[in-house]
């Protein structure tokens, strides 16, 4: 029997644990303040972050009711694990040191963007913060 709760509890401990979620400041919003939904742009494109509700901190920076932006680039929400650090990759932008604009080179074409904020360690709140939508197309 002993044996069989040994196993157990190290079982337990070498499963990965899901990470509490900072919790969202009443009213907090993302928003992309420029470029406009619908606008037709050329490269480069100036993208201008907005949040209103809660403070800008850069990752690694515990502070409640802060966080940082993230740019989603033809991503949708559900494509996005909520419980984990959100990854960097072309499609998830990380703005960690607290940026609050970016400039990009997207090729032509229609493409969504909107905002996902996370916390210090890159785990976006809960309920999470995910700005609209916005389209533009790159001629």
């Amino acid at each position: 029997m002993r044996a069989f709760l040994a196993a157990a509890f190290f079982a337990v401990l070498a499963t990965p644990a899901l990470a509490d979620r900072a919790p969202a400041p009443e009213g907090a919003e993302a928003y992309i303040v420029s470029p406009s939904d619908g606008a037709t742009l050329s490269n480069p494109v100036t993208v201008v972050f907005g949040l209103r509700n809660m403070g800008i901190a850069p990752a690694g920076l515990e502070a409640e009711n802060t966080g940082h932006h993230h740019l989603m680039i033809n991503m949708t929400p559900d494509e996005i694990v909520l419980d984990e650090p959100l990854p960097a990759t072309d499609q998830l932008r990380h703005f960690g040191g607290g940026q609050t604009e970016t400039t990009l080179e997207l090729p032509a074409g229609e493409h969504t963007l909107r905002l996902i904020v996370a916390d210090y360690r890159h785990i976006p709140h809960d309920p999470p913060i995910i700005s609209e939508p916005i389209t533009i197309t790159i001629d």
